[in-house]
């Protein structure tokens, strides 16, 4: 059985490096999270020009390749800004924001427009600001329809942040390639074979847990609407049985 387990430094050395991989996950989510949210809703802007720069960043974000905005995001940019030793970290962590901004704008847009138009009618009526019918009526009502398909694209970033050991992050697939490399740590040899399924089971068990975590997000939102359809369902109900009674 010690032939399918690697020793304790070996897994000291993918436990750091995973470490570092959920900080670009994190840090990247949060990015593309604010730009989904951002521009989804201005792609649906009653202004011109707004839509239109929005329109630009998805098809951008979208067009380009991964790999090669990793690159830029590390190297050519920090020339043009003039950077000495810019944070590697960082610089991933925004180059895959800005690609999950793309897509998700896109998924926040079709959620909103998912929600029915009488919806934002009355909103108009009770005098909302546009930033209060978003923020308290539409947001609320799209979630159920954006959680899921969110939670996909959040595993696909989990797996992008492999991409970053390209530019010498030691994430979890910077250190395994330096595993396999290195072949011997402590003295101890390392199974190719086993070094990578160590490193599949260790993204699998990662994209489990976003899948479980959006899979409780989407429960609760759900029941959240199902407790507030209930207490309007009473509510209406109640004067029509004063009636009859």
């Amino acid at each position: 059985m010690s032939d399918f387990f690697l020793n304790s430094t070996q897994y000291e050395r993918l436990w750091d490096g995973t470490l570092v991989t959920l900080q670009v996950l994190a840090l990247s989510f949060l990015l593309g999270v604010v730009l989904s949210v951002g521009f989804g809703v201005a792609r649906l802007s009653e202004r011109v020009a707004v839509r239109a720069i929005a329109l630009l960043y998805v098809e951008v974000a979208r067009g380009i390749s991964s790999i090669v905005l990793l690159f830029w995001m590390a190297f050519a940019l920090p020339i043009l800004l003039g950077f000495d030793q810019p944070s590697r970290l960082l610089m991933g962590s925004v180059a895959l924001g800005l690609n999950m901004g793309g897509y998700g704008a896109e998924i926040v847009r079709g959620a909103i427009q998912s929600v029915p138009k009488g919806q934002t009618e009355a909103c108009i009526a009770l005098n909302l600001t546009p930033t209060q019918r978003i923020r308290h009526i539409i947001l609320p009502q799209a979630m159920p329809v954006i959680l899921p398909p969110m939670g996909n694209l959040t595993i696909e970033i989990l797996k992008g942040t492999a991409l970053v050991s390209l530019i010498g992050l030691s994430d979890l697939t910077f250190e395994v390639s330096k595993l396999r490399v290195n072949r011997t740590i402590s003295d101890d040899p390392v199974s190719i074979p086993i070094l990578f399924l160590n490193a599949l089971i260790i993204y699998f068990v990662l994209a489990q847990i976003i899948a479980l975590l959006f899979r409780i997000a989407e429960r609760r939102v759900n029941a959240g609407f199902e407790q507030r359809s209930g207490r309007n369902a009473v509510e209406l109900s109640a004067p029509t049985a004063g009636v009859t009674g």
